[in-house]
């Protein structure tokens, strides 16, 4: 099934790129049978790029160039890096969605005007000698200019028809994006690649490494080329220089060659041959000096040198000196011996020199033909070659490094960063929450083929796994923690039925501290200590603050009267025994905030605001927040609640002594947040009376 969709995928893509050439032949054979001085050669290329993509429309753009230079001039291939280019550019603004723009628009025409301009004046430069002077120079810009310009405005104004009557049905057709997974919205893609990373990103390296290699190859691929160019050049003036020096040869009369030094133009048949030699140089317009030496050892004797443009040539019988060149070569020219020929690159400018030497009827060479050919314009045409060679060289990179990236895109760095923010947004609030990563990750749907797609798989599995794992973990961990609530509670009610007056005390507590600190949020005191997990341990360690009472004697916790002071000083005890208790406790779980809390309940609930309160005599913050919220609680509880000692006070005046008391007994924060939650209060309290009434009716 993979496999179809990927064969499908390929087709489309093949079929939308031939659309694209196709649409840009079609231009080009307009205005080339109209013989307008315009292109319309990439405006299948610019419609394919910005419906389908940069990448078909570069393979459009590099196959007309391709197709022109096999059909009609290899010069076209050269000029495939322009739309290369155009195609680039189209698909960023149409990314961008600035093709919706006039500006965009405007911005648009003048880059796609640019790119052909400059490459055409650049390439023309090195490869055509057209310039010939400021003048030429200027007129042969504006002209290029002018109809680059009339060209791309023409293209981009088809393009923006197209865009706009073109139906979306036809548009999404031609739409190409290589998703091997589930298809990502523009949003979780700016998503993805806003991942950061620790040195250089995934897309960073298989650029660089993409751009080093396409450099590499294509550096010594030209550097071989140009070598090869050169020696080939060279060889072929070599062969002109010796055929040449050749036909030169074969029409001097060697017998004569003593006559002709002696008597030159007046010798017999000087002049006819002179003039032959003058058809000979005229055959080639690199043959720059054609001239025939007799080789002596006071230097070369002119016999015949024929003038040229820039330089008279020497007289018969003149003498002139042995270039440098040929100073390891003297001894064999003197004895009419055979030379290669030379390159030199003096006086005379850049030159191939061949001598070929005459012999007479007895066999002994009488002089020396020899023919320059000038090298200057090799330099030239190597030059001209190499800029097409990079004009090339830049057409296949893009679209090597275009392709590079859109595979890499797809089948590398979108799953593997979809993987990583999916990994990274992991909620572990609740059980619903660990079923939506899962259901999260499995749509992606990756299907690379590769280990990419193993990876996925492996993750996929893993996170499952390790939900259920979490998810059984969770209810354990809920089960522990009910019955941990009910062991403190049962734990609370041994101590609470000893103190015949108490009933539900430690439940009404734990309500109150729930409630108090709920307001405290809202009036936002105490917010970097009011975090969820205090709260909880809070509430739930509320009925442990008076376990340190299963150390005081029921006669004095039963007691109906007032205490003494000596059996007051035996009831303050129950805090200090209270949190000894839990210290031991501490020590076999020492992690646990829960038991601190309980242990700052039980030990600091009677401390006071003004530093009054026992058993330490703690003042202000010094007193932990539990303790505080805890101080309101138990006093309100005490106050509305009957003992053998007392009647019950009105909700009014219990809440009028928590008002009285705010900043002396009370942290007054808290105070205001108890008094500010009255309503809720006096619910908790009704319900716990009603519960009460009801079960004594029983």
């Amino acid at each position: 099934m993979e496999n179809n969709k990927a064969t499908n995928y390929w087709v489309k893509m093949f079929l939308v790129c031939m659309i694209g050439l196709g649409i840009n032949m079609l231009g080009y054979f307009l205005v080339r049978t109209a013989d307008l001085p315009i292109y319309l050669d990439s405006v299948g290329t610019v419609i394919i790029a910005a419906i389908g993509g940069y990448l078909p429309g570069i393979i459009a753009g590099l196959a007309t160039n391709l197709l022109r230079g096999a059909l009609f001039s290899t010069e076209d291939v050269y000029y495939a890096v322009i739309n290369v280019l155009i195609a680039v550019c189209t698909g960023f603004f149409s990314r961008k969605g600035l093709l919706k723009r006039p500006m965009g628009v405007l911005g648009f025409a003048c880059l796609l005007s640019l790119i052909g301009f400059v490459h055409n004046a650049l390439f023309q430069w090195f490869t055509v000698d057209i310039y010939g002077g400021v003048e030429a120079l200027r007129s042969h810009l504006y002209n290029d200019l002018f109809y680059e310009v009339f060209d791309k405005t023409l293209t981009v104004i088809i393009l923006l028809l197209v865009l706009k009557f073109v139906p979306q049905s036809i548009k999404d057709k031609l739409k190409m994006e290589g998703w091997l997974q589930t298809p990502l919205s523009d949003e979780e893609i700016e998503e993805i690649q806003q991942g950061n990373s620790r040195v250089f990103s995934l897309r960073g390296k298989i650029l660089f490494l993409l751009i080093s290699a396409c450099v590499a190859v294509g550096v010594v691929a030209m550097v071989i080329t140009v070598v090869l160019y050169r020696k080939y050049t060279i060889e072929e003036h070599e062969k002109l220089a010796q055929g040449t020096t050749s036909l030169v040869k074969s029409i001097i009369d060697p017998e004569a060659v003593d006559t002709y030094l002696k008597e030159g133009e007046k010798a017999p048949g000087y002049l006819e041959t002179e003039q032959r030699l003058y058809n000979i140089k005229e055959s080639s317009s690199d043959i720059e000096y054609i001239y025939v030496y007799k080789i002596e050892k006071d230097g070369c004797h002119v016999v015949f040198d024929l003038d040229t443009e820039e330089l008279k040539g020497g007289e018969p019988g003149d003498i002139v000196p042995f270039d440098e060149s040929f100073n390891d070569m003297i001894s064999t020219l003197l004895t009419g011996g055979r030379i290669d020929p030379i390159v030199s690159d003096d006086t005379y400018g850049y030159l191939i020199t061949a001598y070929e030497p005459v012999y007479d009827s007895q066999g002994k060479c009488t002089c020396y033909a020899a023919a320059d050919i000038a090298m200057n314009l090799v330099k030239t045409k190597e030059i001209s070659f190499m800029i097409k060679l990079v004009s090339v060289f830049l057409g296949f990179f893009i679209f090597v490094v275009a392709l590079g990236l859109w595979l890499s895109e797809y089948n590398v760095i979108i799953p593997v960063n979809t993987m990583a923010v999916s990994a990274s947004a992991f909620a572990y609030d609740n059980e619903e929450a660990l079923e939506e990563n899962v259901e999260r990750i499995k749509k992606l749907k990756i299907h690379t083929g590769d280990e990419i797609e193993n990876m996925y798989e492996a993750f996929s599995k893993t996170t499952e796994n390790s939900v259920e794992y979490l998810n059984a973990l969770q209810t354990k961990t809920q089960t522990i923690a009910k019955m941990q609530n009910a062991l403190i509670l049962v734990l609370a009610d041994i101590v609470e039925n000893r103190d015949e007056d108490t009933g539900d005390h430690v439940r009404k507590t734990a309500a109150y501290t729930r409630i108090i600190m709920e307001k405290l949020l809202e009036m936002n005191c105490y917010t970097d200590q009011l975090t969820p997990q205090f709260m909880y341990d809070v509430e739930h360690s509320a009925p442990l603050h008076d376990i340190g009472k299963i150390q005081v004697s029921d006669t004095i916790l039963n007691k109906p009267g007032k205490l003494t002071d000596e059996e007051f000083e035996i009831m303050k005890t129950h805090t200090t025994a209270g949190g000894e208790i839990l210290d031991q406790v501490i020590e076999k779980v020492p992690e646990s905030s829960y038991l601190i809390e309980a242990k700052n309940l039980a030990e600091y609930h009677h401390e006071k605001w003004n530093g009054k309160g026992y058993p330490h005599g703690l003042k202000g913050e010094d007193i932990p927040l539990s303790a505080r919220i805890m101080a309101v609680a138990d006093v309100f509880d005490a106050l509305v609640s009957e003992r053998v000692y007392k009647k019950a006070f009105p909700f009014e005046k219990a809440m009028s002594i928590i008002k009285e008391d705010a900043g002396t007994h009370f942290d007054p924060n808290v105070a205001e947040a108890f008094i500010q939650s009255a309503d809720r209060v006096r619910e908790v309290m009704d319900y716990f009376n009603e519960k009460n009434n009801t079960s004594d009716r029983g």
